[in-house]
Formats: structure tokens, C-alpha cells, sequence
């Protein structure tokens, strides 16, 4: 088992995980971060990368991915470990005051205090029923986009109808070498703009569209995909050349492991005392749309104000011996 030591633990790549990396950071708090996704983003850039968000303060529209990229950036000065693919499993806590943190990936960190900003707590993709697929996964198989330049003039096949199907197909169409769409019906679940320009694409022939057909196996080797096995619903198989597959249908959403760590729950949310964002175990605070507390506001903006004073609060328990004196980032800097 791998052993780390940090001073937080943040469990969860949102938004608001994303920017209490940087909070910590101000306050000379290192942090390791813990994802179950394969990339760092949550919902951002698992459901909804391509769609714009008007309500982020300085940025009358920014695109969700591009979001993330930012607060990655900010955060980056600041050094965090990222541990993604895998969940927390479990939490103890020892005689000294410190917690234990062991991940499904046998990674162990000891760290003094714990952040949770997991949205809707522990989810992963809804993976289709292909036989061998986990030879795949991570390799030629991803259930999101982290660097579309990996998709260059490649053969990409894009399955399901929803926002995210049709985000990435719209992002990727201009540079993959062939783009298939895979879907079992021929309506989207996407806003009708994104359904105009998916249309715009097919006719030019930047995509092809592979309806109404579903997934049905896979072929290559040594995790290297060569073709995706599609069917329709006469039993009629057809086969894709592929480099990439891409399935997306949606998220598997459950509160997980979080609720045997004996934090006080209301439906399937932590509460929290608003003004410090601690939870009712000493050393273990929740930000993000998994907090809750009277009158909350489920906004990203919201959960960056909640990141800041959970880290300012948590900054009692990192530094117990000193006094803090407040300062402003003008006039601090990035150390």
C-alpha cells in the first residue's frame, strides 16, 4: 500500500474542490486530492464540457471545460497530488488527531484534515455490458475527454444521446480522422442549437451517424482498440473501425462510502455548520452541492465562497500554534 502525508485530503475534482486546492494553498496547506473519475473536473467535464456558464463571476460566458482549466492552473502553483480512478473507502481517525484515508486503489494518506466536495457524492460512468472491456479502460476506452489532441486524426466512435454524446462530437469532429456517433434512436437529448450543428457536421461528413444501432462488442488487442461491434434491433451487426471508443450514458450517482463515516446526514447531503462549512466530526468539512445547511444556494459560485472559509477555518487545526493574520491576495501573492 502506497502511504502519502499531506495536510488535506480534498475528495472531489468540481469546481469547488478544484478552488479550495488554491485556498489551501494561499494558506500554505498542501493538499492531495482524490477523484472517482478518471479525470479532474466532475460533472464539468464528465456531463456537460461544452456547455456555457453565464453566472461565474468576470466571465459573462465561459464553457465548463474551460473552467476547469482555469481553476486546474490556479490551483497548480500550489503542487497537488492528484489520486484519480478510485474512491475513499474508508476513514479513521488516530489518537494524535490525524485522519487515515484509504482509496478502492490501496493508497493510504495521513493528512490533518479532510475535504469533501464531491457534488453528489461518489459516481462513475455507467459502463456498457461489453465482454472484456476492462482490458480497454484508460487505455483506448475513456468515459471522458481530458486532451482532444490525443484524438488527433484518429478513429473515434462516440456512443449515446446525451449532452455529453453531442458535446464531444461537436468538439471533436473538426480533428479526428473519422467520428462515429452510435445511438439506438435518432433524438438527441442535447439543447436543439447543439442538435443543428451535429446536423450541420453529418452533412458535410465530418460525422457519420451509426442509427439506430447500440454497442455490441469489441475487437483489438493488449487494450488497443480496432473496431467497435455495433447492432441494431433486427440483430444486424456492423463493424467500426476504431482507435477510440467513447461511451456516454450518464453517471451513477450514490452517496457511497460517505455515508458510513458517521457524519450527519439530510437526504443523501452532509450538513454543515455554514459558518465554518465543518461537519459534525471534528477535522472533516463538506463544500459543494453535498453540503447543505438552511437557506443553501446549489450554485458553482456558491461552493468556491464555502471552499474559502472551510480552508481559513481548517487553518486552526493545520497550524494550531499560530496566530493567522489575514491578508488579501493583492497583497500577498502567489508564494
Amino acid at each position: 500500500m502506497t502511504i502519502h502525508k499531506t495536510d488535506l485530503v480534498v475528495i472531489g475534482t468540481g469546481p469547488a474542490g478544484l478552488f479550495s486546492i488554491f485556498e489551501a494553498g494561499m494558506l500554505k496547506m498542501k493538499c492531495h486530492v482524490i477523484d472517482a473519475l478518471e479525470t479532474i473536473g466532475g460533472q464539468c467535464c464528465a456531463l456537460y464540457p461544452e456547455k456555457p456558464i453565464y453566472d461565474i463571476p468576470a466571465h459573462p460566458k465561459v464553457l465548463a471545460s474551460e473552467l476547469i482549466e482555469l481553476l486546474e492552473a490556479q490551483a497548480a502553483p500550489f503542487h497537488p497530488v492528484y489520486h484519480l480512478n478510485q474512491i475513499v473507502e474508508k476513514i479513521s481517525k488516530n489518537v494524535d488527531g490525524s485522519f487515515d484515508v484509504e482509496t478502492s486503489k490501496n493508497t493510504k494518506i495521513n493528512c490533518k484534515v479532510i475535504l469533501i466536495a464531491a457534488g453528489c457524492g461518489a459516481f462513475g460512468p455507467n459502463r456498457p455490458p461489453l465482454a472484456g472491456i476492462e482490458e480497454f479502460e484508460g487505455k483506448s476506452i475513456f468515459y471522458a475527454v481530458r486532451h482532444k489532441a490525443e484524438f488527433l486524426d484518429k478513429n473515434v466512435v462516440i456512443a449515446g444521446g446525451g449532452d455529453s454524446a453531442v458535446d464531444w462530437a461537436l468538439s471533436l469532429a473538426e480533428i479526428a480522422k473519422k467520428l462515429y456517433v452510435v445511438h439506438r434512436r435518432d433524438k438527441f437529448r442535447c439543447a436543439p442549437e447543439s442538435a443543428d450543428k451535429m446536423k450541420k457536421l453529418t452533412d458535410e461528413g465530418k460525422i457519420e451517424m451509426v442509427i439506430p444501432f447500440q454497442l455490441d462488442g469489441l475487437e483489438g488487442t493488449d487494450g488497443k482498440l480496432s473496431a467497435v461491434l455495433v447492432k441494431d434491433f433486427d440483430g444486424n451487426v456492423k463493424k467500426l473501425e476504431a482507435d477510440y471508443l467513447l461511451p456516454f450514458f450518464g453517471l451513477a450517482m450514490e452517496l457511497g462510502p460517505i455515508a458510513n463515516w458517521g457524519l450527519n446526514l439530510s437526504k443523501n447531503h452532509i450538513e454543515v455548520e455554514a459558518s465554518t462549512m465543518q461537519t459534525s466530526q471534528a477535522g472533516i468539512y463538506a463544500i459543494g452541492d453535498i453540503a447543505t445547511y438552511k437557506n443553501k444556494l446549489k450554485l458553482i459560485l456558491t461552493g468556491f465562497a464555502e471552499a474559502a472559509t472551510a480552508c481559513h477555518d481548517a487553518y486552526k487545526i493545520v497550524y494550531p500554534n499560530q496566530v493567522f493574520h489575514f491578508e488579501y491576495s493583492t497583497s500577498k501573492g502567489i508564494s
